[in-house]
């Protein structure tokens, strides 16, 4: 047998000699004895060389084989060996993975990637890819590829710039999303499309956020509702997930909560519902109250069940934790088998003791927990982290499961800081209720037929029905302060495209790179991508960005203008 392949461990036991090779597919294990005259050679190559071999196959004795292998019952006595490719000292270890910073492995990325987790990670994302394209087009869905050198987009968050040499002055931008092609593609009479888009935005790194490019897999549906865009996409996401996490739990039909609900339960629109705990308003009862330190404060509740009997220093860390969220502190009540309030705030809520269990869901054997703060804004990046982190020390999480939901019914307008009205979400939706919406009703009391899919608490995707009427989108800009002319100057190719009989529309676009990072369990996007970039938007492994010579520059009539404080310095 002829085997090729990296040198992953080697083991020197009582004269034998063995080394794992490792290719793609997995290891197998060689045997070299110390009269054979492959033994001192194989014996010097080091990790990570590349060698070829010829030998024998072996049966292992039955106490020998390794069930953890796919070849755990053979190995491989070595009678030839050639050297194909030699490896320098290592910058960190392939085998054992031990920890190393991020920046490193990024440099390295070609090392990192023959790990076993990272190279695990990089083929389920090809077979996610793949199974998404299958079911796709299962379903009906047609792929098309839209531009990537396209026109800068007023909205969203910053291009990338490609200046042009043919036209001096004038860019291309590289597409935030597909969505004016889409839509384009809608009213050319494509009723069902898809596409695995790359998008590129200029925005800073977090760890749902890849900086710099990510890929989405962009869909839009024509003649359809917001219910049928769900039925599609819940069907996907059931299916794919499981088909790569079979032994996490994943239900449908998705649970529908709207906007302002989900903060005011879990005081964020991308809820982890594997924490089942919900937060009540309670401001107006402790209003009634003579409790000082909650005073003209807005308060959040969250009744915990069966846990009245836990030590007061679980209630003490359950604050001390709060505090590292931002909060003052964290006021708390148990309530016995006889429904009375006991802890430090106990005497100040005897006159809305029922009205306080009603509001929250508490029950006897139940611990209450309170926030306050000036602002509801303010009390959400609080508590809805610790309504999570209570769940978890309640022991009431669903650690195996994934839990979808839909969060639908957001507002259309928001005010400014100004005080002026803005859209809150995508100007380019369909107010719930059409034109006379937009002409009955106060602008804040609109919605929108806009949609987020969120899983685990991570947001896979925004989508919306589409405005496909001019004069209604005319109208909904009106509202926002777009004059008619603004209008068509900065939306002029999408009204135009409208004007010629546009069917009802509208689609999503999850996120490929978020799905991958729940089902490989990866604490953030880089983990799931063979290249990214770091936190910073740096390549480290090519070396981008980089200057450019400037006969590069002057072929597309640029000059780099150091920034001021640059300047100064020189």
């Amino acid at each position: 047998m002829r085997l090729s392949g990296w040198v992953h461990n080697r083991r020197n036991l009582g004269g034998l000699l063995f080394v794992d090779l490792r290719d793609h597919y997995g290891l197998v294990q060689l045997l070299a004895r110390p009269e054979s005259p492959m033994f001192e050679p194989l014996a010097r190559v080091s990790k990570e060389t590349v060698i070829r071999v010829d030998g024998t196959v072996l049966a292992r004795s039955p106490e020998n084989v390794n069930p953890e292998l796919a070849t755990g019952e053979v190995e491989v006595e070595v009678t030839d060996l050639e050297v194909l490719g030699t490896c320098p000292e290592l910058p960190f270890p392939v085998f054992p993975e031990d920890a190393t910073s991020e920046d490193r492995r990024l440099t390295y990325r070609f090392l990192d990637l023959r790990r076993e987790r990272m190279h695990n990670n990089v083929v389920l994302r090809s077979r996610v890819i793949a199974a998404i394209r299958r079911r796709m087009t299962e379903l009906g869905f047609n792929e098309f590829q839209t531009p990537i050198l396209t026109s800068s987009s007023p909205e969203g968050a910053r291009d990338f710039l490609v200046p042009s040499r043919l036209h001096p002055g004038e860019f291309f931008a590289l597409p935030q999303a597909p969505q004016q092609f889409k839509q384009m593609l809608m009213i050319a009479g494509f009723d069902r499309y898809f596409q695995i888009a790359p998008c590129f935005r200029d925005e800073d790194s977090r760890a749902d956020r890849s900086p710099g490019e990510f890929y989405q897999l962009d869909v839009e549906m024509s003649f359809v509702e917001q219910d049928e865009v769900f039925e599609v996409i819940e069907r996907l996401m059931t299916d794919l997930f499981h088909e790569f996490a079979p032994e996490r739990e994943t239900t449908s039909p998705f649970p529908r909560i709207a906007y302002r609900d989900a903060l005011t339960w879990y005081g964020t629109d991308k809820p982890d519902l594997r924490a089942p705990l919900r937060m009540a308003d309670v401001s107006e009862l402790f209003a009634k109250t003579d409790f000082k330190a909650f005073a003209g404060k807005r308060v959040r509740a969250v009744a915990v069940p069966g846990i009245a009997d836990r030590p007061r220093s679980f209630y003490d860390s359950i604050g001390d934790y709060a505090v590292e969220m931002g909060a003052q502190g964290l006021a708390w009540l148990k309530v016995d088998e006889s429904r009375q309030f006991s802890g430090p705030i106990a005497k100040f809520v005897g006159d809305i003791a029922e009205e306080l269990l009603a509001e929250t869901g508490g029950e006897a054997g139940s611990g209450l927990f309170f926030c306050a703060s000036d602002t509801d804004e303010q009390i959400n990046r609080i508590m809805a982290p610790v309504r999570v982190e209570l769940s978890r020390r309640a022991e009431q999480f669903e650690e195996n499961a994934f839990r979808f939901c839909w969060i639908v019914d957001f507002p259309m307008y928001e005010l400014s800081d100004e005080g002026e009205i803005e859209f809150s979400h995508n100007p380019f939706s369909m107010p719930q209720g059409g034109e006379e919406a937009l002409d009955n009703q106060d602008p804040l009391d609109i919605l929108a037929w806009q949609y987020d899919i969120v899983c685990n608490g991570v947001e896979l995707s925004s989508g919306a029905i589409r405005n496909h009427q001019p004069e209604i989108m005319y109208k909904a800009f009106a509202i926002a302060g777009y004059s008619r002319e603004e209008v068509e100057a900065r939306f002029g190719g999408m009204l135009r495209a409208l004007q010629y009989g546009a069917p009802p529309h509208g689609g999503i676009a999850p996120g490929v790179d978020r799905i991958i990072m729940l089902l490989a369990d990866q604490p953030n996007l880089r983990e799931t991508i063979a290249f990214p970039l770091n936190q910073n938007a740096q390549d480290l492994m090519m070396g981008a960005p980089a200057p450019v010579s400037q006969r590069q520059l002057s072929d597309v009539h640029i000059r780099v203008v150091p920034p001021s404080d640059q300047r100064k310095r020189s």
